[in-house]
């Protein structure tokens, strides 16, 4: 048998343990690619891979395994909990209960100290092969578990048929698995597909439980709301502390909350859930950043576009779109009884009204490519338990572009898009990124459309491009859109965060549902290849990171207000105000500080509003024809002569400056 990458002889019925014996680290064991408990037997000719606690693979079962117990401590506590579905997730686990009452962050505390005693006990994970009877039987009481075991029988038991529930059942055979007190008794029991960590133990003093939320069941809102309650794991204490210092900063630089304080945003339950409404500053964010990218589309081939927030509903079909994102638009629109025929849908993409700008005349080779470009608003009707500020909204505006292309020419305009997203990212201050392939499932061929030849073509285009490159580049299976494979860039923020970033997309199924075509040299009629690229993906989301990457201090070129004139007194307002109009003239947001307020309270006003330049005046600045500096940083550069002031400025909103 080949043993983490080597040949080995082992005997026959050897178990993980045994190989691993020693390796407190290995958990789990891959065997011939999957994951297994660590005593599950081995034999000759299987390959043998040990996963460690720190790994991927092996933070996934501890969080799983973290979650299992968490569900014990709850029955523990109020056996008449019932069960839904407990899986690991990025940094941690969550597991749902049907309660009467929401769980109280005392009622955290309290579980917290009953799982504290469960992985002291040192109980172990079994595993069970049951039949789907047997596991009626066993788990009578479970209304949930019950459902999941008919999913498993309709063959439908993956996470399409809801968030998590693969973990618990998948196509082939059903288990339990048996949590195991040191004298042998059983101490609890969940229906699961595993691996589990061997011990309780290995949970360690690296777990806490983090707050309680309402969920639905199987994330579906036509299903009752359980209460979910979500925790972290990891190996030790000392990563624990670590994470939780880095959820505290992630708290500090929340843009809700900081776009509340600079008043950037707001939303309005009278006007709806997830559809933000942009304040005056934030207003100037927005704008500065739609110049900036309607500039560089410009500079890089496009043309600019606009399309209509409404359309017949067979457009969609046309495209594809329905019904692949049926649950994702917002309800069709029946305009019969205004004397209208036919249904129409808020867009939800711009594509489909690109291609009949293209399609609108004839178009020979020697057009191409054909860039075209707009700031698209689109609406999506995303679940009310993902919504998430400016980050996961209803109404989106996309700077959405589609470049129209011969398959010859696709390789370089993939590589153009990619190289022209990436300096946008790095114009903005986000300059630590890597790629992700996204590709797609080739089990499931009903949630894709085109050829194996298209989709080999069009994938292959997209690795060369993204690994001529150099960047870093992640596969991601299955995560492609239905009609072609994609890369994404993934961004990380000051504080180590990954976000998804702009995307490029090769689409081979679009051209061919609109019919369009190009007149090639030879005169025959052909099929374009579609290419769609997003650089901000859109600008709600794009500004939503960018002010927790700035903790809200924008560079100059970027803030509300790049420069607030205070006056020591009085006495210096007019000598200020010049100041400002000179600035302004030179297109700089200046503001001058009028208010009531003492110097002392002017100065704390322009901190908390995150000003990146204060320029202060009292008498020796007025006799010196100077200003005094003010930095975020509480730095201060006194004696500026007031042209070299105003040219410090404007060159660091020309160069945009990083904080």
């Amino acid at each position: 048998m080949t043993l983490d990458g080597e040949r080995t002889t082992v005997e026959t019925g050897a178990t993980g343990a045994d190989l691993f014996s020693g390796r407190r680290e290995v958990v789990v064991l891959r065997v011939n690619g999957e994951l297994k408990d660590l005593d599950t037997p081995v034999a000759e000719g299987d390959e043998v891979e040990g996963v460690t606690i720190d790994s991927p693979d092996g933070l996934d079962v501890l969080r799983h395994s973290a979650a299992h117990v968490l569900a014990q401590a709850v029955q523990q506590v109020n056996p008449d909990a019932k069960l839904g579905i407990g899986p690991p997730v990025r940094d941690g686990f969550y597991y749902d209960f049907d309660v009467e009452t929401p769980f109280t962050p005392e009622d955290l505390k309290a579980l917290d100290k009953v799982m504290a005693r469960i992985i002291k006990d040192g109980q172990t994970f079994e595993r069970r092969v049951v039949t789907d009877d047997e596991a009626r039987a066993e788990l009578a009481n479970e209304p949930y578990k019950l459902e999941l075991i008919g999913l498993k029988g309709s063959g439908s038991a993956d996470d399409a048929a809801g968030e998590g529930v693969s973990v618990e059942v998948g196509a082939g055979e059903l288990t339990i698995y048996d949590n195991v007190r040191r004298d042998g008794t059983v101490a609890w029991k969940d229906l699961c597909r595993g691996p589990h960590l061997p011990s309780t133990r290995l949970i360690g003093n690296g777990f806490q439980l983090m707050r309680s939320a309402a969920a639905y069941w199987r994330g579906s809102e036509k299903n009752p709301q359980l209460q979910r309650v979500y925790g972290t794991a990891w190996p030790t204490k000392d990563e624990l502390r670590a994470y939780t210092e880095r959820l505290a900063e992630a708290e500090r630089r929340d843009h809700r909350r900081i776009g509340a304080e600079m008043d950037l945003f707001s939303f309005n339950d009278q006007v709806g859930s997830a559809l933000p409404l942009f304040h005056p500053k934030g207003g100037v964010i927005k704008r500065v950043m739609e110049d900036y990218v309607r500039q560089r589309h410009i500079e890089e081939g496009f043309s600019y576009v606009g399309t209509p927030h409404i359309t017949k509903e067979e457009l969609f079909f046309t495209s594809g779109h329905l019904p692949y994102y049926a649950d994702t638009m917002f309800p069709a629109l029946d305009l019969e009884e205004v004397g209208d025929h036919g249904r129409y849908r808020l867009k939800a993409m711009n594509c489909p009204m690109h291609n009949l700008i293209f399609s609108s005349r004839g178009r020979s080779y020697r057009e191409l490519p054909i860039r075209l470009f707009e700031f698209g608003t689109v609406y999506r009707y995303e679940k009310s338990g993902v919504v998430q500020g400016l980050t996961r909204v209803r109404g989106l505006t996309q700077d959405d572009s589609h470049s129209y292309v011969t398959p010859e020419q696709a390789p370089d305009e993939v590589k153009h898009l990619l190289n022209f997203m990436l300096s946008v990212l790095t114009d903005f201050g986000l300059d630590d990124f890597y790629l992700e392939l996204s590709t797609r499932d080739d089990s499931k061929p009903d949630k894709f459309v085109g050829t194996d030849e298209d989709w080999a073509k069009a994938t292959a285009v997209l690795e060369k491009v993204a690994v001529e490159s150099g960047l870093e580049l992640v596969a991601d299976p299955g995560g492609a859109a239905f009609y072609g494979p994609k890369i994404s860039v993934q961004a990380k923020d000051a504080i180590g965060r990954t976000w998804q970033m702009g995307t490029v997309q090769y689409d081979f199924n679009q051209p061919k549902g609109f019919g369009l075509e190009y007149t090639a040299a030879d005169g025959t009629k052909q099929q374009p290849v579609m290419i769609h690229s997003a650089k901000f993906g859109s600008i709600e989301r794009f500004m939503g990171v960018l002010i927790e990457h700035y903790a809200g201090l924008f560079p100059a070129w970027l803030a509300p207000v790049q420069v607030l004139a205070v006056p020591v007194a009085e006495a210096f307002d007019d000598y200020l105000k010049d100041v400002v109009a000179e600035l302004k003239a030179r297109g700089i947001r200046a503001e001058l500080d009028l208010s009531d307020d003492r110097f002392a309270k002017k100065i704390r006003n322009a901190s908390k509003e995150k000003v990146p330049f204060v320029l202060i005046a009292g008498g020796e600045d007025v006799e010196a024809g100077a200003v005094s500096f003010r930095y975020r940083d509480g730095r201060q550069d006194n004696g500026v002569p007031v042209a070299e002031a105003i040219e410090r400025i404007v060159s660091a909103v020309r160069e945009r400056s990083q904080v």
